[in-house]
C-alpha cells in the first residue's frame, strides 16, 4: 500500500519507509462508488487483461482515491485504478 505524501517520513516502529513509483506502463480504469467494492480492478484482472495480449508488471495495483474525506458519501467515491503492465 502506498500513499502520497508532502515531505519524507521518518523511520518508525511500523516499517514505514519512502519509496517512489517508478515510471511504467498501466491499464487504467475508473470506479465509481463504494471503496469496498471496486468493481473496477475485477473488470481489469479478469476480462480485460486476459484478453489484451499484455501481461501483468512486477508491482501491485495503484488505487488513486480522486475525492476522499468526511462529507464524501459512498456512492460518490471515485478511485483511478491502474494495473502496471510488462514492458514491451
Amino acid at each position: 500500500m502506498g500513499i502520497a505524501i508532502d515531505e519524507p517520513i521518518t523511520t518508525d516502529i511500523y516499517g514505514v519507509i519512502n519509496k517512489t513509483i517508478p515510471q511504467l506502463r498501466c491499464a487504467k480504469t475508473r470506479d465509481i462508488g463504494s471503496r469496498y467494492h471496486n468493481q473496477a480492478i475485477i473488470y481489469l484482472l479478469k476480462q480485460w487483461l486476459p484478453n489484451s495480449g499484455e501481461k501483468l508488471g512486477d508491482l501491485p495495483p495503484i488505487f488513486h482515491y480522486v475525492n476522499v474525506g468526511p462529507t464524501i458519501k459512498l456512492e460518490q467515491m471515485i478511485t483511478d485504478v491502474y494495473l502496471p503492465l510488462l514492458d514491451h
